[in-house]
């Protein structure tokens, strides 16, 4: 497709690195000349010096032939303007990040009256990941297929887990739990494991299951965390007011405690369930004070990623809390993961990822089966959902038949809204939606699966 990106920073860098590595054909606007730079020196991708919301500017870059326009400058009110510029010159598909919460509850209008596409808020996204983290514990990391009816989950096998030493090939019958473990990370290899391949304590493994099965699994395989029941946050920003309304209508008591009198006050307003704390969490006995001993979950959430990374650290000390810890620059992503941090959170990540979903819907739509990608394990795993077509060779034959590509596998069919996880006997049908997990990349049909 023939893409146009307004906005260089890290989101839109994000954005035209995956999609460069897809074969779209892209060009970058922002009006700082270092930013286009930086971008076309390291990529194969055009660049514009300019106003993404000039009509000529856009014309220049194409718009009239574009496919696509995604808006991620940092003013919401910029990404809309550009966006219907767009949709005047070309009835292109348009995308904008919206982050200001005034928009929230105006959203659908803004979408249905300016012909925008799709609109991302960040923070709204972020915090809905967070949430589903902390209502289910003993997750890593959880991510969705066919719409929401099947998870991708990962977790840590402790060292009392049934799991250890066991085959994969004995899950079904020693735990008669209806899972399939996927992919295994052990130290610094990545496995997609066959049958006989055995689980060992400290391996983190990822399984696809419904959540019905997944909690089912969890529970018998000895690695269910106890549900949390209260969250410590640091830093009064947007993401906090969204996450905290999320845990508050699960019954979750929530503390915030913010630097800002100014901002505790509006946070008093805007959170009446949640204990609003006026303090500096950075000042020696603050969190003990607060009862950080005692919190089971706990996010260091202010706009200082150094903050944030002290503030994990000292909470992981201190507490048994299952750890968040907000990092927007990943220069030091390499030194940052060997951190006992718990788990990274990264707005403009989650809005790359989310918007990355959106265009490889619109490919299917154009010919490509791929209705879902995740970049998995630092981009060397990746998990897909293709949707079968009645040209795909596999239909109707045994899974055991087939003789599909090394370290891949099927996990998952989805037909009709019944969520089957495939053994050798099992078929792939027309209409079904069918998950793969491999290390194999560059694929766009369900057909390059096999050898």
């Amino acid at each position: 497709m023939d893409i146009i990106i307004v906005g260089c920073g890290k989101v839109g860098e994000t954005l035209v690195e995956q999609l460069d590595q897809e074969g779209h054909n892209i060009v970058v606007v922002d009006n700082r000349s270092s930013s286009v730079e930086n971008i076309t020196n390291f990529m194969d991708v055009m660049g514009i010096v300019g106003n993404g919301a000039s009509y000529n500017v856009l014309l220049e870059a194409g718009i009239e032939k574009a496919d696509l326009l995604i808006a991620v400058t940092g003013s919401d009110e910029l990404n809309i303007l550009c966006c219907m510029i767009a949709q005047k010159i070309s009835g292109c598909q348009t995308i904008a990040r919206v982050r200001n919460p005034q928009y929230s509850d105006e959203i659908d209008f803004i979408k249905r009256e300016m012909g925008i596409s799709m609109t991302i808020n960040p923070e709204l996204e972020t915090a809905t990941e967070m949430a589903s983290l902390i209502n289910l514990p003993s997750a890593i990391e959880i991510d969705y297929f066919a719409k929401g009816r099947v998870e991708l989950l990962k977790f840590h096998v402790p060292e009392n887990s049934v799991l250890n030493n066991m085959k994969i090939m004995n899950l079904s019958s020693r735990l008669h739990s209806k899972v399939l473990v996927c992919m295994v990370e052990r130290e610094d290899q990545v496995y997609i494991p066959s049958g006989n391949f055995m689980l060992q304590s400290n391996d983190i493994i990822s399984i696809v299951a419904s959540h019905k099965n997944a909690i089912d699994f969890v529970k018998k395989a000895g690695i269910l965390v106890n549900t949390i029941k209260n969250v410590m946050l640091i830093g009064g920003g947007t993401l906090t007011v969204y996450l905290t309304k999320m845990l508050a209508a699960s019954d979750i008591k929530v503390t915030v405690i913010e630097q800002s009198l100014d901002r505790c006050e509006e946070l008093s307003d805007l959170l009446p369930n949640a204990m609003i704390i006026n303090a500096n969490a950075t000042v020696k006995n603050v969190l003990l004070e607060e009862g950080i001993a005692d919190t089971q979950a706990f996010a260091s959430l202010t706009n200082y990623d150094e903050e944030n990374i002290l503030l994990s650290l000292y909470a992981k000390k201190r507490s048994n809390a299952k750890i968040f810890t907000k990092i927007s620059r990943m220069t030091y992503d390499d030194i940052v993961g060997e951190m006992p941090l718990g788990i990274i959170i990264n707005p403009k990540l989650v809005t790359a990822d989310r918007i990355l979903q959106h265009v490889r819907a619109m490919e299917n739509s154009k010919g490509s089966n791929v209705e879902t990608l995740y970049q998995l394990v630092d981009n060397k795993v990746e998990a897909l959902e293709f949707f079968v077509r009645d040209n795909a060779r596999l239909i109707g034959v045994p899974l055991e038949k087939l003789r599909l590509k090394p370290n891949l596998l099927v996990s998952c069919i989805n037909r009709k809204g019944r969520i089957i996880i495939p053994n050798g006997q099992d078929h792939i049908e027309v209409g079904d939606t069918v998950i793969i997990v491999t290390t194999n990349k560059g694929l766009s049909d369900l057909n390059d699966i096999l050898l």
